[in-house]
């Protein structure tokens, strides 16, 4: 039982990144089909939100603690950061590039929460230690991968497959969709807004343990804040009307997957281990994203994006491996002192 209750977070989280490779893929061919990603965010929100209300009234009846005014307002900004502003941003990123691209950028997102819960003194770390040293050139390494694969083209690399299973032709105004610069910027944007919403999401779970209600607000001000987004910047009538067709199957598995169960197992796993661990399983969707988009879309890449992929994953362990020996002394410090003599500190988001 035990030894089930400790893989628990660990499945989770591979379920997660299984999850948003397909979703990637998914509304990278929805978006080219002529969607509007203003729409497609305010329509997938509430989607899960006429899901997770039930669930979280009927489960969560007798055991949601009370509102304040205050946790209102940090819901409401932790909704903005981590689907307003990051998922426009990132869909208006990924219309300009592939999934691939999205999915290395996404290494990032490993060191830029260590470095942040470093600040915040949410992660200990020591430049005396060598474990320390070991993570902060892990962050280093990452960044600097990433701006390497960003700015970096190189040579062309040849394709696994001639021609692409899907092909892919946009409506409307086309832009070229293959302007890597700025959809890498665009993305990278995006996901410092993701990194910030790990993290204060984090904090809200220690006052706020009830996650399917926690999740239900979220969506919530989401769509609010997302409607009016989309209300200014989106003013043509057609954009809002759907038919039966991959756009409507791609909101609503964005919908009830992403946005109503993956949303759930990613607070889970951060109140279980904390942003840092959540964050660390993110390079599974490059291989899982690199692998179909290969043979989906026949897509090509640069020799300096593979540089600079390789750059993140060399920095990315070095993090992991100073965070395993962090945890590794904990248990042999916890396993050795006295019980009286242990703090132990308050499990956010208990189910």
């Amino acid at each position: 039982m035990n030894s089930s209750k400790a893989c628990a977070p660990y499945l989770a989280i591979v379920v997660v990144q299984l999850a948003y490779a397909g979703s990637n893929i998914l509304c990278k061919l929805a978006l080219e089909q002529g969607l509007s990603f203003l729409v497609f965010v305010v329509y997938r929100h509430l989607i899960a939100l006429l899901i997770l209300a039930p669930l979280a009234y009927v489960l969560e009846r007798n055991r949601r603690p009370s509102l304040s005014f205050r946790l209102l307002v940090k819901v409401f900004i932790l909704a903005m950061f981590g689907i307003t502003i990051h998922q426009n941003v990132y869909y208006l990123g990924l219309d300009y590039t592939f999934p691939t691209v999205a999915s290395a950028l996404s290494n990032v997102i490993p060191a830029l929460t260590f470095i942040l819960t470093a600040i915040l003194r949410m992660e200990k770390v020591s430049l005396r230690s060598a474990k320390g040293r070991e993570r902060i050139a892990g962050t280093i390494f990452c960044i600097s991968g990433a701006l390497v694969f960003t700015f970096w083209k190189g040579y062309l690399l040849e394709g696994f497959v001639k021609r692409p299973l899907i092909e892919m032709h946009a409506e409307g105004d086309v832009h070229h969709k293959e302007d890597w610069l700025k959809g890498s910027v665009l993305i990278l944007t995006s996901y410092i807004a993701y990194t910030a919403w790990l993290i204060l999401q984090a904090i809200i779970c220690e006052v706020y343990p009830a996650r399917l209600s926690l999740n239900t607000m979220i969506c919530f001000f989401a769509s609010l804040q997302s409607s009016a987004v989309a209300l200014v910047f989106e003013r043509n009538a057609a954009s809002w009307r759907l038919g039966w067709n991959l756009q409507l199957l791609t909101i609503i598995y964005c919908g009830t997957v992403i946005s109503c169960l993956t949303y759930y197992l990613l607070t889970y796993c951060i109140g279980e281990k904390g942003p840092v661990f959540a964050a660390t399983f993110i390079p599974l969707q490059l291989v899982i994203v690199g692998f179909l988009s290969a043979f989906i879309f026949a897509e090509r890449l640069h020799i300096g994006s593979l540089i600079g992929a390789f750059i993140i994953t060399v920095g990315l362990y070095c993090v992991l491996w100073g965070k395993s020996r962090d945890s590794n002394e904990e248990d042999e410090r916890s396993s050795i002192m006295p019980c009286s003599e242990i703090f132990v500190p308050t499990r956010a988001c208990q189910p």
